[in-house]
């Protein structure tokens, strides 16, 4: 399979992760898994021990909360594909650990070179954020505007863009 970048969006719970898993699976033999979520409470334990069963041995896991850029460099050179999961909660990280916006926004531009650059194939997975009301505190509000900028920076970049709704996908951008 040639060389393809697939975002995938919808809301939470609507089948993104899954998705994209059961398309790696379907499409690529040498696999990256690139999660975002850091192990901070005990729920969070348990979802990232279930979304490593999911997954099966025959998936490479790195796990890099912040420096998702320097990870896809470097495994985008002996992966076929790296699916990273997910983009806001990468944002989320960003936004607690640097609380500047222009940086964060210098590290989505980052993401959006290294996915067209790297010679694997990118399955990136995001929540969709903006849908809802506008949130009530400065921070819910930078972190919905800085996702949904991220989101379409990645969408642009994307040869297909999936939107998720309850497990169903709709095509946006590219052939099925």
């Amino acid at each position: 399979m040639e060389k393809k970048v697939i975002f995938i969006t919808g809301g939470c719970r609507s089948g993104k992760s899954r998705f994209a898993l059961d398309y790696a699976n379907h499409y690529f033999s040498k696999k990256i898994y690139l999660a975002t979520c850091e192990p901070l409470d005990e729920e969070m334990v348990n979802r990232i021990e279930d979304h490593k069963r999911m997954r099966g041995s025959e998936w490479e896991t790195v796990e890099e909360p912040i420096g998702i850029v320097d990870k896809i460099r470097q495994y985008g050179k002996e992966a076929e594909v790296i699916l990273l999961d997910c983009i806001t909660l990468w944002i989320s990280n960003l936004l607690l650990k640097w609380d500047d916006d222009s940086r964060i926004m210098e590290e989505i531009e980052r993401l959006r070179i290294a996915i067209k650059e790297i010679g694997a194939s990118m399955i990136l997975v995001s929540n969709e954020v903006g849908m809802g009301i506008v949130p009530a505190d400065p921070l819910s509000r930078r972190f919905r505007d800085l996702s949904g900028i991220a989101n379409q920076k990645i969408g642009e970049a994307s040869d297909q863009v999936i939107f998720m709704v309850s497990g169903i996908p709709l095509f946006l951008k590219g052939a099925r």
